[in-house]
């Protein structure tokens, strides 16, 4: 299985760099059996079911990207350096893990200094990346971070735009609860509280699961046999509260529908020792590609996804290769909007 099976050419045009508004205008392909529907999200309802299970990422994300500068004195006066750095991840001991550009201008025990008082020490690095130890924790932090951070917008809309103010709120769910992601949940974008209540007003159930989507979410895939390739991890959890209502579903013969890929990979990780979901907690660098076996989902809601992507193998395992080649084929010819900030697709096996 090569790298140059998942490839195909998208116009540059077509990646979105602003979403639809409102969230539910979005279009959305629906494909089921050998038959693709063009609609909006909003028209969602006409395609599920009463009984349908909709299992939502409830992760926040965090304005993970800051711009900063470090000082240097020297016998010749006081030197800066520009430096941007994308947080990651936190560790057990307050620091996090980070992407400091250029990380080379920066020494072991040096500081940066961001906007509103808010500083970080360089006291590690390794594998490319920095531990950074902020001046402020807990509350302090997080009330400094969301006022100096910007959203960590995906490298092909950053390369068009610096990430605003708006993004604040169009890069984030209107469910988000659990902060700790770096990227967005992109296919929950497209959900506002009365497209929700609507589901549910029609049967259609909801239940939410955590998962703290990562940076390596946008990794390119080097290798060319893909089967080698090795994934990123993230943390994820499934209540136990989500656990029953998948398995009361289940039961019931509704189907499992997660929204979006970081959801499915989730629900899937915890159903790998049983082949049933129960409650769950741990990192998961689960990757689904060709032949890979789902154990919970009946269906998927997402985005269009990035060519040679760990995705695009992940929605060629749900419904072929050649049939996902054929819905891309037509997102294209009809001017679909790709990507985080793009139109979404309805994928059902």
């Amino acid at each position: 299985m090569k790298l140059s099976d998942f490839d195909f050419d998208l116009p540059d045009a077509l990646i979105a760099t602003r979403p639809a508004t409102p969230r539910t205008s979005a279009r959305l392909l629906v494909a089921s059996g050998d038959r693709i529907t063009d609609a909006q999200v909003h028209d969602l309802g006409t395609y599920l079911r009463a009984g349908d299970l909709l299992v939502l990422n409830d992760t926040k994300v965090i304005p993970a990207r800051l711009s900063g500068t470090r000082k240097r004195d020297s016998a010749q006066g006081q030197t800066k350096a520009r430096i941007e750095v994308t947080l990651l991840e936190p560790a057990a001991d307050g620091t996090w893990s980070a992407l400091i550009k250029p990380l080379k201008k920066v020494r072991i025990g040096e500081r940066i200094e961001f906007p509103l008082g808010l500083t970080a020490t360089l006291t590690g690095t390794g594998d490319g990346q920095g531990q950074l130890q902020f001046n402020l924790s807990g509350d302090d932090f997080d009330h400094a971070l969301a006022a100096a951070g910007a959203m960590p917008l995906p490298p092909y809309i950053a390369a068009k735009r610096p990430a605003d103010e708006r993004d604040k709120t169009d890069y984030q769910t209107v469910f988000a609860r659990n902060a700790g992601a770096v990227a967005a949940p992109t296919a929950s974008l497209h959900f506002d509280q009365a497209l929700l209540a609507q589901l549910q007003d029609m049967g259609v159930r909801l239940t939410y699961v955590t998962l703290h989507v990562g940076a390596g979410t946008f990794l390119p895939v080097k290798v060319d046999d893909v089967t080698t390739h090795k994934m990123h991890a993230e943390w994820g959890q499934v209540s136990a509260e989500a656990a029953a209502a998948i398995a009361q579903t289940k039961a019931a013969g509704g189907r499992v529908i997660p929204v979006g890929t970081t959801a499915l990979r989730l629900i899937e990780s915890a159903a790998r020792e049983t082949g049933s979901v129960a409650q769950w907690q741990g990192d998961t660098d689960i990757f689904i590609y060709p032949g890979f076996v789902f154990r919970v989902t009946d269906a998927l809601m997402t985005n269009f996804h990035l060519p040679r992507s760990t995705l695009m193998m992940l929605v060629s395992a749900l419904m072929g290769q050649d049939r996902i080649a054929r819905i891309y084929e037509h997102a294209i010819s009809q001017r679909y909007r790709f990507f985080s900030y793009g139109d979404s697709s309805l994928l059902i096996p």
